[in-house]
């Protein structure tokens, strides 16, 4: 009989944006596992298989709430891979979703659902991986305990900076989050870490390719693999880091984008994320260049 090393047969998985993309992937391969899977999204999951499917917009703390109603008292895998661009939501909703959300359901549910052995993952973005240079600007945010309080302290940036930056910041944000957490939850016996995608080919991809200019600038930022990564490729990672396999992993941050980390240490490669995501003038520039060029691109749809 082969021997389960993943150890995922009968365990209580809980997979958000579970309907498409990495999450979509990650449910499917816990399923083939033998996960019990309770997928969370806005829209439909349909990964046969699944436990249940809970509808819920993430970035509503009173839906959050409802939803783990239903999910089992004891959790055992958390997988968080919910996430927004911020080209088609405003500043607001694409933090509460991506960052907000996170910290809510960790220091909420997780906490007091997951017992010594269970673990958690969380899918962030290369464009988080600055986070250690800019602790300073994101301390307020990832010290706040409360949905309240992170609201509070990112009001302005709501009201001023561009959506996308809500991306970078948010996606910041969580890994030092993750950073500090891993510690808490290991005195608990509780493994947390990071998986950090590169360009990736999902539901999203037009939308990174509208903010990068195109197909060719997204796969620029893939390493030297010459092509966008599938979201299968991006589900393993997590997969195993909240497997047995990965039983002495904890508080890792894993960068998947094929060498495109290494160009950049090396100084082969210009590191275009080495900026501020809060800086009023660096965001106000930025939001002046996203309106120039949705203008322009308007413009263009009327000729």
């Amino acid at each position: 009989m082969m021997k389960d090393y993943f150890g995922y047969q009968g365990k209580i998985c809980v997979v958000t944006g579970a309907s498409s993309g990495m999450g979509e992937a990650t449910a499917r391969m816990l399923v083939d596992l033998g996960a019990k899977v309770y997928a969370i999204d806005m829209n439909e999951c349909k990964v046969e298989g699944i436990t249940e499917f809970m509808q819920c917009n993430l970035a509503k703390k009173e839906e959050i709430d409802e939803v783990f109603k239903r999910i089992p008292e004891h959790i055992d895998s958390f997988f968080g891979v919910a996430g927004l661009s911020g080209s088609k939501t405003d500043y607001r909703t694409t933090f509460d979703c991506n960052y907000t959300a996170n910290m809510y359901i960790t220091l909420n549910y997780l906490k007091n659902r997951m017992s010594k052995g269970a673990s958690i993952v969380f899918c962030t973005s290369t464009a988080g991986l600055e986070w250690k240079k800019f602790k300073r600007e994101q301390n307020k945010v990832v010290h706040s305990k409360t949905w309240e309080e992170v609201q509070e302290v990112t009001k302005k940036l709501a009201s001023s900076a561009p959506a996308t930056f809500a991306y970078m910041y948010s996606k910041r944000c969580l890994s030092q989050f993750i950073c500090e957490q891993s510690v808490e939850f290991a005195k608990i016996g509780i493994r947390m870490n990071n998986v950090l995608p590169a360009s990736t080919d999902t539901g999203m991809k037009q939308e990174f390719q509208d903010m990068v200019g195109s197909e060719e600038g997204l796969i620029a930022q893939a390493g030297l693999a010459g092509r966008l990564a599938t979201s299968e490729e991006m589900a393993g990672p997590m997969v195993f880091l909240n497997s047995d396999m990965a039983s002495f992993v904890s508080g890792l941050d894993m960068v998947v984008d094929y060498t495109d980390t290494c160009l950049k240490v090396l100084g082969k490669k210009k590191n275009l994320e080495a900026v501020s995501a809060t800086n009023p003038i660096i965001c106000a520039l930025a939001k002046k260049m996203l309106n120039k060029s949705a203008k322009n691109a308007l413009n263009s749809g009327k000729e």
